[in-house]
């Protein structure tokens, strides 16, 4: 089926039945995420939503098949003990989308002195990913929330950590390159196990992830008029944003398509050229490196 830039990501569900299957969705309490977690509930699914704000979650999904466990990103800690809880249950998941994230920060600093976009984005999602695939069982799907991702963009190798001076614009960019090579990577990695990867532009959507935006800058930036009503025609719904996610998590259309970047519930780019798969292995390793863990790694184990 033919899907749009107006699809909802309940049109995408229609006729789709996700009973007894397992989705666990970082940021799945606002949003985007609260979008994505009605929808798979909706079609069936039980959703497990890591908050670093478990009671805020708990509100906001009153009423919707869901559980919340504590988990914040940026603490190592913090996704290990999630993990360890997860892990400890036996239970099998079939989607992981990694919707959580961070943009437009002030300098911050985390952890071992980590940039906060490159630590949240990034590292958060792939210490949890990695320390959840002996749960992913075969088909499961990881789905990476990215954004508009430049043909040409790299990571910043010299200076990851923006320690050498920092723009936020060009951190949250470099995080949200870094989700897309990571799915790309996680999805090579894990075709023996059965299980793939994918990233997501939601194009563009008002969500309390502008939250360290001023008004004045979003109305500089054409996004919005001074009442705060968005002025760009790509504008839409957090409910059209999720589309495509929801989309990546579960169309058969994406079966041989493993890795790719998605748009408007279509596939944007393979990200499987030579250039794409040395940024992505690289990344990986450094990921690793910084981490600890390593999923794919002979012999490794989470700890």
């Amino acid at each position: 089926m033919t899907f749009t830039i107006d699809s909802s990501a309940a049109d995408v569900l229609a006729g789709v039945d996700l009973h007894g299957k397992l989705a666990v969705v970082t940021g799945g309490y606002s949003g985007l995420g609260l979008a994505t977690t009605r929808a798979l509930a909706g079609a069936g699914a039980h959703v497990v939503v890591p908050a670093r704000r478990p009671e805020v979650a708990q509100k906001a999904l009153v009423d919707v098949d869901a559980e919340v466990d504590e988990l914040d990103l940026a603490d190592l800690g913090s996704v290990a003990g999630f993990t360890d809880r997860f892990l400890g249950s036996g239970r099998s998941i079939d989607i992981v989308i990694a919707g959580a994230g961070v943009m437009a920060l002030p300098e911050t600093r985390v952890g071992p002195g980590w940039e906060g976009h490159f630590a949240v984005n990034h590292l958060g999602h792939y210490a949890l990913v990695n320390r959840l695939v002996p749960a992913i069982g075969e088909g499961g799907r990881v789905v990476v929330v990215s954004s508009g991702v430049s043909p040409t963009g790299t990571v910043q190798w010299d200076d990851v950590h923006f320690e050498h001076g920092y723009d936020k614009w060009a951190a949250y960019a470099q995080s949200k390159l870094a989700n897309a090579l990571f799915a790309a990577r996680f999805d090579l990695l894990g075709r023996a196990r059965g299980v793939h990867g994918y990233s997501v532009n939601p194009g563009y959507i008002l969500t309390p992830l502008q939250r360290h935006l001023t008004h004045e800058e979003m109305v500089g930036s054409g996004w919005i008029d001074d009442a705060g009503n968005p002025l760009l025609p790509e504008f839409r719904s957090p409910e059209q944003g999720a589309a495509t996610q929801v989309w990546a998590a579960t169309s058969p259309e994406l079966a041989d398509a493993g890795g790719s970047y998605c748009l408007h519930c279509a596939v944007a780019r393979p990200f499987d050229e030579p250039a794409d798969q040395e940024q992505a292995a690289r990344l990986w390793a450094l990921s690793a490196e910084l981490t600890g863990v390593d999923a794919f790694a002979a012999g490794d184990s989470p700890s």
